[in-house]
């Protein structure tokens, strides 16, 4: 099973915009056919994205996608993980990094270019960080 990483961006495409290119990777959530994983932080980053006004959603709807999320992935220790070796510019994608990093080998699925900047030097640690949601 393949241990995997989504950065808020990937996760706006998986319940926000219902993103044609992701459905085959919200099915294999929902089969537990991938591990996903998350941590505290991740998860108020993605909790205040979708709160902002550009999204228009209700209260109730914002919970309901966190919910959700959080029943597809499994949630890591914030005291199990290290800071990554290479550091992104926003520091808001970090926590994505270091998460990644913690739980080598595994895939680090983003559209951030801060992000994908740092596929070379992760790779040679174990974690492959793609844009490309045919990957998984």
């Amino acid at each position: 099973m393949k241990t995997v990483i989504f950065d808020t961006n990937v996760l706006l495409d998986l319940f926000i915009f219902n993103d044609f290119r992701v459905l085959h990777i919200k099915q294999a959530l929902i089969d537990q056919q991938l591990d996903a994983l998350a941590s505290n932080q991740t998860l108020e980053e993605f909790t205040d994205v979708i709160s902002r006004p550009l999204f228009s959603l209700e209260q109730s709807a914002q919970e309901k996608i966190v919910q959700e999320w959080q029943s597809l992935a499994h949630i890591i220790d914030e005291q199990k993980i290290i800071a990554a070796p290479w550091q992104c510019r926003d520091s808001d994608d970090q926590i994505f990094l270091d998460l990644a990093y913690s739980n080598r080998p595994c895939i680090l699925l983003s559209k951030d270019n801060a992000v994908l900047k740092l596929a070379g030097p992760a790779a040679k640690e174990g974690v492959l960080i793609s844009g490309d949601y045919s990957s998984l």
